[in-house]
């Protein structure tokens, strides 16, 4: 056990609340492209499968050990064919802003139902500590991952949605440049993920801002059974 916990990130006690929480936050987020896509007239991904809420659809195997293990990793991305929209700049704006904004959604609710379940003393009442336990290890978990998730994936550089987003916003002229250099973003992205000194200035300091914004809202809730 003490090498599996090495291998892990988390301990192993908390390992199956993670799986569960990026198994929610991935299948909603994906799920949320590919819906507004097929919505707005672009069937590609309605025809691979991918407007469902299956995880297994979603799910990249190896970009989940990856998660668990190394700290990173990545779900399926949805294929999206803006030529197909009507209006291509501003619905694949919308298309790509629906994940991150999902993820928001989710971490606001998990914040919410813990932060009524222990203002309203619910949760103190509970007589079986292992579902105590369980509550108070999930819902934050589930929250903060979320958040931190609205967050990453805003980051403007590929294969991150807000890297898309900028795409559509800004002019042709400009976006077309940015493609002539998209490969090159792309390993500066990876360099922030795999070095320690960078993922300090980047990657950490959006972890602790997801910590920052569950617990100011967890505590607004509570107050309000003050």
């Amino acid at each position: 056990m003490d090498f599996l916990d090495r291998i892990f990130r988390l301990p192993l006690d908390q390992l199956p609340f993670f799986l569960v929480t990026i198994l929610i936050a991935f299948t909603i987020h994906e799920f949320s492209h590919a819906y507004f896509a097929n919505k707005f007239g672009d069937p590609t991904a309605k025809l691979l499968g991918r407007v469902t809420l299956n995880p297994v659809a979603h799910f990249d195997l190896l970009g989940v050990l990856l998660l668990v293990i190394a700290g990173f990793g990545w779900a399926r991305p949805v294929p999206v064919n803006r030529a197909n929209f009507d209006k291509p700049r501003l619905m694949g704006t919308i298309v790509s802003v629906v994940g991150p904004l999902s993820n928001l959604l989710l971490a606001i609710i998990g914040t919410v139902i813990y932060g009524i379940l222990f203002g309203s003393g619910v949760l103190g009442n509970i007589e079986n500590e292992r579902v105590v336990t369980a509550v108070m290890t999930f819902l934050p978990m589930f929250s903060v991952t979320n958040f931190f998730l609205f967050m990453f994936n805003l980051i403007p550089l590929p294969p991150l949605d807000g890297y898309r987003i900028l795409e559509d916003v800004l002019p042709p002229s400009i976006s077309r440049k940015l493609q002539g250099v998209e490969q090159w973003s792309i390993i500066v992205f990876l360099l922030i993920l795999i070095i320690p000194p960078l993922q300090a200035v980047t990657i950490q300091p959006l972890y602790l801002f997801a910590n920052d914004m569950y617990r100011d809202l967890v505590g607004l809730v509570i107050e309000l059974y003050l």
